[in-house]
């Protein structure tokens, strides 16, 4: 099997173009002490961006519990196309990952499947119920050393909870992704609340169910010196509240998805499921609020929230419908068209949000499977390649995840994966799958 790779003319974070070997795993040359490798498998990369291996801290793999909608198989497959060499798997599968035991089952799982490295999420509480600590310390010791913690789908919302989920990751380097969502305040909710919910009669979603949970636990977070990360920033006014966080010093960090820098609640009014997401799809003035927070740097990450459904889940009355999209494929065209084509943001700054700055909160930036490291000569050889210039329309019925609930079907992007390598190793050359990987290889 090959090993050595010359990737010629890419242009490392969009800017001048040059060589990179790739040899047992890492980047072994950059520039003219590149051009001299031999018996290397050539990969014309003229006017291609390469950037480190895409890194997401949330997507839902199903596995265990709901084979039917995705599998870690599956949906590392979904991930290499979109760009990803590492993926974190949330916990509300079924059973619940709060458990030493089951995080090790779906780190093995992603061991296996070889197309990306798979960081399952432990769950907050047992159970996700909310009501008790889930083993912490026992999923942070265990071969899949978990340091990431959330019990996303539901918010821990029993304030004393949190300060002690708080107050124990600190033990271990760990971080607490919060789920904004303040319960009692959603019962019921279709959508964001405001003028499109009226007219269309379904259910408000205020944004302040949202923020309160933010300000409450940035606060917390202040008052035990620990690591907090929100999920899913939504509203102008949570990207407000983080902003402060921030300049109050507060170790707080934020994520924004790909939906909600593009998609607004005026799509409620097709009454398709498909849109159907949580937090929901918020106002325009929101979607530029994102925007500007990503830019500006007060949004951390970019995550895809990857939520996967069977069709049945989604082919039914918009009330009785799953919440969720999916993401992986269609993140990095997404923020390329929204974000790189305005000039909002640079390919460095792609690689900043959704790669390095992930892989350090969720402390996978080194170890011996680093990820989100630099593309420099020495280190591993995860790298994306991306045509930032190419256009393409997203067809569901050709995504490799085991569902197409996407909500950008027949949508145009700008930008698009090329090919990824996983430690050297190609998982996706000339924009599809490398099929001959075997499983485990990524080991």
């Amino acid at each position: 099997m090959t090993t050595r790779y010359l990737l010629q003319g890419v242009r490392p974070y969009g800017e001048d173009a040059t060589d990179v070997l790739v040899e047992e795993g890492r980047i072994a040359a950059l520039g003219a002490g590149a051009r001299d490798a031999r018996d290397a498998q050539v990969v014309d990369g003229a006017g291609l961006v390469a950037l480190p291996g895409l890194v997401d801290l949330h997507a839902h793999l199903r596995e265990p519990g709901r084979e039917d909608a995705e599998t870690v198989l599956s949906g590392t497959r979904a991930a290499a196309l979109g760009g990803f060499t590492s993926v974190h798997a949330m916990a509300n599968t079924s059973p619940v990952a709060d458990t030493a035991g089951v995080v090790e089952q779906v780190w093995r799982l992603g061991r296996d499947a070889g197309w990306a490295d798979v960081h399952p999420v432990g769950a907050v509480s047992h159970g996700l119920a909310g009501t008790q600590l889930a083993e912490l310390g026992a999923m942070a010791a265990s071969a899949a050393r978990v340091r990431v913690f959330s019990d996303d789908g539901m918010c821990v919302h029993d304030p004393v909870l949190m300060r002690r989920a708080l107050e124990y990751v600190k033990t271990v380097d760990g971080v607490i992704a919060q789920h904004a969502q303040e319960p009692r305040l959603t019962q019921g909710s279709q959508m964001h609340e405001g003028v499109v919910s009226a007219e269309v009669g379904l259910a408000g979603w205020p944004a302040v169910a949202e923020e309160a949970i933010v300000a409450r636990d940035v606060l917390l977070a202040e008052h035990v010196g620990s690591r907090l990360h929100v999920l899913h920033l939504s509203t102008a006014g949570s990207v407000e509240i983080v902003r402060w966080a921030k300049e109050r010093g507060i170790d707080v960090t934020a994520e924004a998805t790909p939906h909600h820098l593009i998609l607004t609640d005026e799509l409620a009014r097709t009454y398709d499921p498909i849109f159907k997401v949580n937090p929901p799809l918020r106002t325009q003035a929101d979607v530029e609020a994102l925007r500007a927070g990503l830019a500006d740097g007060t949004i951390d990450t970019v995550g895809t929230d990857h939520a996967p459904h069977p069709r049945e889940d989604k082919d039914c009355e918009w009330a009785a419908a799953a919440f969720g999209m999916t993401g992986l494929e269609t993140a990095l065209g997404i923020i390329s068209t929204v974000m790189v084509r305005s000039g909002r943001m640079t390919w460095r700054d792609v690689a900043r949000v959704m790669s390095q700055a992930p892989a350090r909160i969720a402390r996978i930036d080194a170890g011996d499977r680093p990820q989100g490291r630099p593309l420099e000569v020495g280190e591993p050889a995860n790298i994306t390649l991306v045509a930032p210039d190419e256009a393409w329309v997203v067809e569901p019925a050709h995504m490799v995840s085991s569902s197409t609930n996407t909500p950008y079907g027949g949508h145009e992007l700008v930008g698009r994966v090329r090919a990824t390598f996983l430690r050297g190793r190609p998982t996706v050359l000339d924009g599809r799958l490398v099929e001959a990987t075997p499983a485990g290889a990524a080991r």
